[in-house]
């Protein structure tokens, strides 16, 4: 990153190499995800498997983890990097997913060698099956209060991704407990928020009539900061043949200065799965929340709130569900070096030194765009707590 650039905080300092490096590696994980998430759509092939939990992997989750761990232990050095990181090899080392893990090495290899595109080091030579499953079992460091941690989401939302809508690439690293760096590349949501009021499959519909303008519609978008810095800032992605040209047009993100709940929008989960939804409904009625929610899946909610396209989004969870590391580290970050805050539905930060979950997590987790409206939330979830269903 050359002095010039318009995101000099982030240039100098601490932490910059590794920043530099995250964005990069967020970049190129999303291009992966878009040549995946293409052929899925296209052909609905058999490239899904159902984890334990009977959440829906792909083989963009394998091949971004084994991407983003490779590159992290070829710039800093393998002994140097302890990843945290969503995905094992299990089912992927079964006889029955030969052709899987054979896509995984494909995609991995295909992704590996635009590396230069990105400013970054591609391998000498193809990767071979056994390096590929290294790359991803390397991954099993469990955080904790001391040392350095990357946190890997290597496609959150993968529910979304499998039905050709939003999810996230996030990275982010811990050091002795705290969040320093998040990275959240969002490849299906756009630069402008004026295009958020249709579904992104319609413009992909439209792209194949008329050539992308600079601007268009189709360049999701790579946010990203550094603790302390006060900044966040948001790049378009790279497409197609282009070269990621630092700074990339990157430009700072501010949170919304609304405070009236009534002007609020509320980012809603598309996914039911894991939420209390009756209580967060409760909670709207209560604080007065009267506009049309923005529903989007995975960690791009926590985009949706930096950048200000909406105010407020809690996540109650319901009984016996822990919140993971990786599904929060770099969006909660981003939202408050972009001015907004974050805790728990106690008022207090949230805790990323206790391993892999959320641990001591009072009740949920509440983001907002300032202070104002999140003592209003906060209030709220007090008076209604006695009389929920929780």
């Amino acid at each position: 990153m050359g002095s010039n650039c318009p995101d000099s905080a982030m240039d100098n300092g601490k932490y910059s190499e590794e920043l530099a490096v995250a964005v990069r590696i967020v970049h190129m994980a999303c291009c992966l995800c878009r040549r995946v998430q293409e052929k899925l759509v296209s052909t609905n092939n058999e490239q899904v498997k159902s984890k334990d939990d009977d959440s829906p992997v792909t083989v963009a989750d394998w091949s971004v983890q084994a991407t983003v761990s490779w590159i992290l232990a070829e710039v800093f050095g393998s002994q140097n990097v302890a990843i945290v990181a969503e995905e094992e090899i299990q089912t992927l080392s079964k006889p029955d997913s030969a052709d899987l893990l054979e896509a995984v090495v494909n995609t991995v290899n295909e992704c590996l060698s635009d590396a230069p595109k990105f400013g970054l080091k591609r391998p000498d030579d193809a990767l071979r099956t056994s390096q590929v499953l290294d790359a991803i079992s390397r991954c099993n460091s469990t955080g904790g209060p001391e040392g350095r941690h990357w946190i890997l989401d290597p496609v959150d939302g993968t529910l979304g991704f499998v039905r050709g809508d939003q999810y996230a690439v996030a990275l982010a690293l811990i050091e002795d407990g705290k969040v320093v760096i998040g990275v959240l590349g969002c490849p299906n949501y756009p630069m402008k928020k004026e295009w958020l009021n249709y579904h992104h499959k319609f413009y992909q519909a439209m792209s194949k009539q008329s050539p992308p303008a600079s601007d268009s519609w189709e360049k999701g978008c790579v946010m990203y900061t550094k603790k302390g810095s006060g900044e966040a800032w948001m790049q378009p992605m790279v497409l197609g043949n282009e070269k990621l040209e630092w700074p990339n047009s990157a430009r700072l993100i501010k949170v919304s200065a609304i405070d009236d709940p009534a002007l609020a929008t509320l980012c809603e989960p598309v996914e039911k799965a894991n939420s209390n939804h009756s209580f967060t409904k409760g909670l709207v009625y209560s604080v007065g929340l009267r506009k049309q929610p923005l529903r989007v899946y995975s960690m791009v909610k926590y985009a949706a709130i930096a950048r200000g396209d909406a105010e407020i989004y809690m996540k109650f969870a319901r009984a016996g569900y822990k919140e993971k590391m990786w599904d929060h580290a770099a969006g909660v970050l981003i939202v408050e070096e972009a001015g907004g805050v974050v805790t728990d539905a106690g008022g207090h930060p949230l805790d990323f030194s206790r391993g892999i979950y959320l641990e001591g997590l009072d009740r949920g987790i509440i983001v907002c765009s300032g202070a104002a409206l999140h003592e209003k939330i906060i209030g709220a979830v007090y008076a209604s707590w006695e009389s929920s269903n929780l």
